[in-house]
């Protein structure tokens, strides 16, 4: 039998209203997100094996884009045996547009021939019919980016808990630090096994590296405050309806105490309710060479 999503969201509006960080908070919530995807291929997508919610991106850049054929395209959709697609429209006041990508530089897609002034002009009128054919309508011009997920999360959160994943990563200093991580712990204070030759050759899988690690006197009072505090952290991220809490632990080389401390936070957090992940930087660079 073929499944159909539970929810289908359009999400459109003029460029720079904030619809990637919409359809960011809509995929954090757990929906499936395609964005500007060719209206062709929308029927498609919509009658395949789909197992969540979807949301689809479109504005002016999707291609086959006119407003003529998206209305056609929704007014298909709402004749089948599916659920109503529903259309967020993103808007924003002219000026703060203008504001907009004059601090971030980026290029209006339909400044092609005209100026930016212009372009938001033309892009607002162009999708004037799409705003009045709204389910809902969210305007983000006194909205800050946080203010905004908030907005949609309560528009949109669905009924069905979307578990935080927490991925633990070591990594190695001289390298610098990895993107994307939400807290740092530094192992360098602890005792190295780099200085002891019998086990400069293992890395922090080793039980001889963990004992040795473990072994300094400072360790169980780092490991016992960071795992508290972890934990004391994990439901705040959640209730703040972020997907995921990425910890990142390192050491000089990345091969020994970030290694171990990493795998024993892995073990001891295993069951505080959602997935957690890990990954040894340096490990696996060396596994690929």
């Amino acid at each position: 039998m073929t499944r159909t999503p539970r929810r289908l969201i359009l999400i459109t509006g003029p460029s720079g209203a904030g619809r990637t960080t919409a359809t960011n908070a809509l995929e954090d919530l757990g929906y499936e997100t395609i964005d500007n995807i060719p209206l062709s291929l929308v029927p498609k997508v919509v009658d395949g094996q789909l197992k969540k919610s979807l949301v689809l991106g479109i504005d002016s850049r999707t291609r086959d884009f006119s407003i003529s054929a998206v209305l056609d395209l929704i007014g298909g959709l709402r004749q089948r045996a599916l659920p109503r697609p529903e259309i967020l429209f993103l808007d924003c006041r002219k000026e703060i547009l203008q504001r907009r990508f004059s601090e971030t530089r980026r290029r209006h897609p339909l400044a092609v021939d005209c100026s930016p002034s212009d372009a938001i002009d033309q892009g607002q009128i162009l999708l004037a019919p799409m705003r009045d054919a709204a389910d809902f309508v969210l305007d983000s011009s006194d909205l800050t980016p946080h203010d905004l997920k908030k907005q949609i999360y309560d528009w949109f959160a669905t009924s069905e808990a979307v578990p935080l994943t927490l991925p633990l990563q070591s990594f190695s200093y001289k390298k610098g630090l990895p993107r994307d991580l939400d807290m740092v712990l530094d192992c360098r204070f602890l005792k190295n096994p780099h200085w002891e030759s019998a086990l400069r050759p293992l890395d922090g899988l080793e039980t001889a590296i963990s004992d040795y690690v473990q072994s300094d006197l400072r360790y169980q009072g780092f490991f016992d405050r960071s795992l508290d505090l972890i934990q004391f952290l994990l439901p705040a991220y959640q209730d703040e309806g972020k997907s995921h809490f990425a910890v990142g632990l390192g050491c000089t080389g990345g091969r020994h105490r970030s290694v171990s401390i990493a795998e024993s936070l892995a073990q001891a957090l295993a069951q505080w309710g959602g997935p957690v992940s890990i990954r040894h930087q340096e490990l696996d660079q060396s596994e690929g060479t």
